[in-house]
């Protein structure tokens, strides 16, 4: 059995690592006592994979795990108490949103997922600097960028990655604060958030991450990894601190 859990990450647990994180959530099983499957060899341990990995600093309210469950052990699971369960044995900023069973030969979140939508508090420059340069950025036909990719300096075309880029809202009306929407690829080869702003304009900063959505394509459609219905935890968006 493979148990899929929606999670957020919010207010000043976000400076947490993934390293951290993954303590945190093994921390949290053995506290409510979740028969899981455990690897094997010298050192076993929980068999739990995470989906795409959050910017340190960043915030989410769609960040993804799987849990194998032991089969001999599970007995009355109810998987739809785990949320409930789960959340207060976590650290403040992290709630538990919703929990299912998946089939435990779906593909890994990390392969499956095609894309992520982000939201993005940034400074340094006005709402109509940034509409003109949304729509010269998504204007061109490539958009070249170097990284660091084994130790080697690579370049890169990023503009296939850019699926979605709008100004949604002035932050601060007498200032240069403004949020930007934005839908980047995760495959075949993903664009980090900084790497857009970076392409976007010089002199951008930002002030607030948060991934709002990860998405999974699918015969032509799309679909999450695991929605939210009204009744899912609606109390943990206001919950971080």
């Amino acid at each position: 059995m493979k148990v899929r859990l929606r999670f957020s990450k919010m207010g000043k647990v976000r400076w947490t690592s993934h390293r951290d994180l993954a303590r945190m959530w093994e921390r949290a099983f053995r506290r409510v006592e979740l028969p899981l499957a455990r690897t094997q060899g010298f050192s076993p341990r929980p068999r739990v994979s995470f989906g795409l990995a959050l910017p340190t600093g960043g915030e989410s309210v769609a960040e993804y795990l799987d849990a194998d469950v032991d089969p001999e052990r599970v007995g009355g699971l109810d998987v739809s108490l785990l949320p409930g369960r789960l959340t207060p044995a976590l650290p403040v900023g992290v709630d538990v949103l919703a929990a299912a069973l998946v089939d435990d030969r779906a593909p890994s979140l990390q392969a499956d997922v095609s894309a992520c939508r982000w939201e993005l508090d940034v400074s340094g420059a006005s709402s109509a600097e940034l509409s003109t340069s949304a729509a010269r950025l998504l204007g061109s036909p490539s958009i070249v960028v170097t990284r660091e990719r084994k130790g080697q300096q690579v370049t890169d075309d990023i503009r296939p990655a850019i699926l979605a880029l709008d100004v949604l809202e002035v932050l601060e009306p007498e200032g240069d604060g403004c949020r930007l929407a934005c839908e980047l690829a995760t495959q075949p080869r993903g664009v980090r958030p900084v790497e857009l702003l970076a392409a976007l304009a010089p002199g951008l900063e930002a002030v607030r991450l948060c991934r709002t959505h990860q998405w999974i394509s699918r015969d032509g459609a799309r679909e999450e990894p695991l929605p939210l219905r009204a009744t899912d935890a609606p109390h943990a968006f206001e919950r971080a601190s």
